[in-house]
């Protein structure tokens, strides 16, 4: 497989997790206010995931990298920084916001 298409390959699978993660942002802006203040620093810090993904996708359509070593680690590191809140959400957050 030559470069461009690795690229486009890596790029069309972040915009597949960039769609899926925007699904779960979407579901969680519309729950109730109440509940929302609960998970607020949580959706927050997705929406900055979401922006981060917008920002790969551009550079590997516009420029890509054979470098991604230091393009992983930093967003690896973004969603290690989530995953110990997660329980805390699912506490605080009932399956029935989500149609469940």
């Amino acid at each position: 497989m030559d470069l461009e298409s690795y690229c486009g390959c890596v790029g069309a699978e972040l915009t597949g997790w960039k769609a899926k993660l925007g699904r779960v942002v979407d579901e969680l802006d519309h729950i109730a206010t109440g509940d929302k203040t609960k998970v607020a620093p949580q959706v927050n810090e997705l929406h900055m995931i979401m922006e981060e993904f917008d920002d790969r996708i551009n550079r590997l359509r516009t420029h890509c990298s054979t470098q991604f070593a230091p393009e992983k680690i930093e967003v690896e590191g973004k969603f290690s920084g989530t995953s110990p809140d997660t329980k805390g959400v699912r506490d605080n957050v009932s399956p029935a916001d989500f149609g469940g």
